[in-house]
């Protein structure tokens, strides 16, 4: 043994660290572990990186939502990086510790690169929060399939890379003690990755918990990185620990966290100076973000247009959900729509179920015209803001903050009319467009009543809608399509109407308080009612909750309303 070394110590039995081993070295391998202390502090390192891999996985879910969507080749691309990332690190640091020619690196150099990793991706995560507010954009208006595997790319790759690595390396270290009395057989590895999982649990609970519905997701992630740039100060303050490179792991840590701390003091400005933004002849900025579990809703305001002082948008995840002009009067037509219409199929109706409130502004106006009204929104942040931004009133509405699905299922089928108005990130949701959520749909309406629904329609790709009208149809089968036309818009609301029974011819409906806007547009499309027709119904299937054999032109139909979002709003709108 070389002179002045002492015995490594690592606290091992049975894949955990338990009871002081001696670990004699060779040539220059120097006092790693010492302590019972920092055996734990091992541990509770391998543990904390663990949560950060699943942590960072979550945030980029939602740091890519507004750009790329939430549609199956997203996700793909977003679990595929994530896999190939860990698989890549947990080879190249099993890699690192076999050093070359098969020499086994000494343990002050294993424990120098096990320090290291924490740092590097620390550094990583930095830069690309510094990259994405503006690549991201660029990325989605390029391709979003392509875009959004190079963003995750951008996002995770580094970062997962290096804290993957971690684990073989301290493998390693274990490795050099499987000589000793009571050494585990797999050297320490079960119980490495064991920790590591572990710890990728508690990271989904914090980060899904404790994170996501307080923080913006630039801010967590900096947090991230301000967690793995502390790591190695850990190890670092530990007197009995050596390392091999002493010196230039102090100063990659120093600046790991000065750029982490730097950042995230920063983050307001760095974001902030993206606003104002142009969009539709006017200017926009931030009044109010409201977060919680199922999104970010950015409440957007303009300058004067329309004739009003000022405009709100209701803009969460990437999809404009209303706008709203200074006087709480919305500025979209589908609010109009879906009120014309339900008072044309059902004239005189005193009770009415809104499927999704967002700004409420339509459960709203339907509860001026004296009826029951009971609106269900599964987002406690979107009731937040219609109540304090857009004069939204629980004493008019019966308000239920449930999963409309749930809500579906025990509703007691005395509804005259039921508006479904829901989407989440690209479109309906998939699983709120089953058989089975219409047959729930057709029990709650009372005898002759129609459900209303507002879509989404690519008049280029018919095939996707088509399953949705054919599916609608084996529960609710008499149907009419209403569609604006807008010229040459091809991505257009499409407005339906449905019942169980034949419905009476609409009896009109007066429309002479909707903006001018929108009112030769909406007295066009609702004198020319389209019935469904083999064209439209061409190769539709029939989705079910057991079954849906048509995710692809789903995923497809769903890229498109992405691709014409981004292309139409400026990049500020899209950062969280």
């Amino acid at each position: 043994m070389m002179s002045g070394a002492t015995p490594l110590q690592v606290r091992k039995k049975s894949g955990k660290f338990r009871g002081p081993i001696n670990l004699c070295c060779n040539g220059a391998d120097a006092a790693i572990i010492t302590d019972g202390l920092l055996t734990m502090l091992l541990q509770a390192i391998i543990f904390t990186t663990g949560g950060a891999i699943l942590a960072l996985e979550l945030l980029a879910s939602r740091i890519m939502t507004p750009y790329f969507g939430v549609s199956l080749y997203i996700w793909s691309g977003i679990l595929s990086i994530t896999l190939v990332s860990l698989a890549l690190g947990y080879w190249w640091g099993g890699r690192l510790a076999a050093g070359r020619r098969g020499n086994a690196l000494a343990a002050d150099k294993l424990a120098y690169l096990f320090a290291l990793m924490p740092a590097v991706a620390s550094i990583a995560i930095v830069a690309a929060c510094l990259l994405y507010p503006y690549l991201f954009y660029q990325l989605a208006r390029m391709d979003l399939i392509a875009g959004a595997f190079i963003a995750c790319i951008a996002l995770l790759f580094v970062p997962l890379f290096a804290t993957s690595a971690m684990n073989p390396l301290l493998v390693a270290l274990l490795l050099k003690q499987s000589a000793s009395k009571g050494a585990a057989a797999d050297g320490g590895s079960g119980g490495v990755f064991f920790v590591s999982t572990i710890g990728s649990v508690a990271g989904v609970i914090v980060t899904a918990f404790g994170m996501i519905p307080y923080l913006s997701n630039f801010v967590s992630t900096l947090l991230v990185a301000i967690v793995l740039a502390a790591l190695p100060l850990a190890i670092i303050v530990r007197s009995s620990v050596r390392f091999a490179e002493r010196k230039r792991l102090v100063t990659t840590t120093v600046v790991a966290l000065i750029a982490s701390l730097g950042m995230l003091a920063a983050s307001d400005f760095y974001i902030g100076r993206m606003w104002p933004a142009a969009y539709n002849n006017t200017t926009w900025a931030p009044e109010a973000i409201y977060r919680s579990m199922f999104g970010t809703i950015k409440i957007l305001k303009s300058g004067p247009r329309d004739g009003e002082a000022f405009s709100r948008m209701y803009f969460q995840d990437g999809l404009v959900q209303n706008m709203v002009g200074a006087h709480n009067q919305s500025m979209s037509l589908y609010t109009y729509a879906l009120e014309a219409l339900a008072q044309s199929y059902r004239p005189g109706l005193k009770k009415v179920l809104v499927l999704g409130n967002g700004a409420g502004m339509l459960p709203m106006r339907l509860a001026a015209g004296g009826m029951e009204v009971t609106a269900v929104e599964i987002d406690p942040a979107a009731l937040r803001a219609a109540r304090e931004l857009f004069g939204y009133d629980t004493t008019k509405v019966k308000t239920v903050q449930a999963d409309a699905r749930t809500f579906l299922r025990s509703c007691d089928g005395s509804y005259d009319v039921v508006v479904v108005d829901l989407f989440h990130g690209d479109g309906v949701p998939d699983y709120l467009i089953t058989r089975d959520i219409f047959r729930d749909l057709k029990h709650c309406l009372a005898a002759g009543g129609v459900a209303v629904f507002n879509t989404f329609a690519d008049t280029d790709q018919p095939r996707p809608y088509a399953h949705f009208l054919t599916t609608l149809r084996t529960e609710l089968p008499y149907i009419v399509l209403y569609r604006p036309d807008y010229g040459v818009a091809t991505h257009v609301n499409s407005f339906v109407v449905a019942g169980a029974q034949p419905l009476a011819a609409p009896a009109g409906a007066d429309i002479s308080h909707v903006p001018s806007r929108h009112f030769d547009v909406l007295g066009a499309m609702l004198r020319e009612p389209r019935p469904l027709d083999q064209q439209l119904m061409r190769d539709g299937r029939v989705i079910t909750d057991a079954n849906n054999p048509v995710a692809a032109d789903m995923a497809s139909s769903q890229l498109v309303n992405r691709r014409y979002v981004v292309e139409a709003l400026p990049a500020a709108f899209f950062v969280n």
